[in-house]
């Protein structure tokens, strides 16, 4: 649950404050990077700043809509993992559909004169296909766990926090932290193993 500051500052957000809403982003777009760009493999730091650049637009948009069930990082962290998922879907329906112009490896720059230095290849489409998969389950098992579970994997592992961070935010002894943190691993690691085998299994005859 939020802690009083974090309450005082959505209010503060919502009133119109800007200077509330530059200690938000201070507070909240480093680590909502870092925990974008942990989500996939492909994604470059460009990447993650244009997705949290989205996902900090959105929370501009839809703060009124935060009831206070979870941390604001918590909050965020998920609208985070959806527009990470949407990107990747994105970009995956465009190797998809190609209609790319083919250039030759050995054509000249009209102006300088010089060959192309082309970038590294893009993995499959295949490739990004499951990593958007992968990184869908990953969030859906997330929203599936209790409130408890979800805060402390979040502020542990895409948060970057310590586990005396940790227990700070949360009100919780750092032994308490450890325990949960240990559990809730285990379960997130039990249903994002259902979801899988769900996705992955053959269906049934008719």
């Amino acid at each position: 649950m939020p802690n009083e500051p974090e309450r005082l500052l959505v209010s503060r957000c919502l009133a119109g404050e800007a200077d509330a809403w530059d200690e938000m982003f201070s507070a909240h777009y480093s680590a909502t990077a870092r925990f974008i760009f942990q989500i996939s493999g492909d994604f470059s730091r460009e990447d993650a700043e244009e997705i949290a650049q989205e996902t900090f637009l959105s929370v501009v948009q839809h703060l009124h809509g935060f009831q206070g069930g979870s941390q604001l990082q918590t909050w965020i962290f998920r609208i985070a993992g959806n527009k990470a998922r949407d990107f990747l879907e994105k970009r995956n329906a465009a190797k998809r559909g190609g209609g790319q112009l083919a250039l030759s490896l050995d054509a000249e720059d009209p102006e300088s004169g010089l060959s192309l230095d082309p970038a590294a290849p893009l993995p499959s489409p295949d490739v990004l296909l499951q990593q958007a998969e992968t990184a869908k389950i990953v969030t859906d098992a997330l929203a599936a766990m209790e409130v408890p579970c979800r805060e402390v994997i979040e502020l542990r592992y895409f948060g970057d926090r310590s586990y005396e961070e940790i227990s700070g935010e949360l009100g919780l002894s750092v032994k308490t932290v450890s325990s949960r943190l240990s559990k809730c691993l285990d379960r997130l690691e039990g249903i994002a193993r259902r979801l899988f085998s769900r996705k992955n299994s053959p269906p049934n005859p008719v």
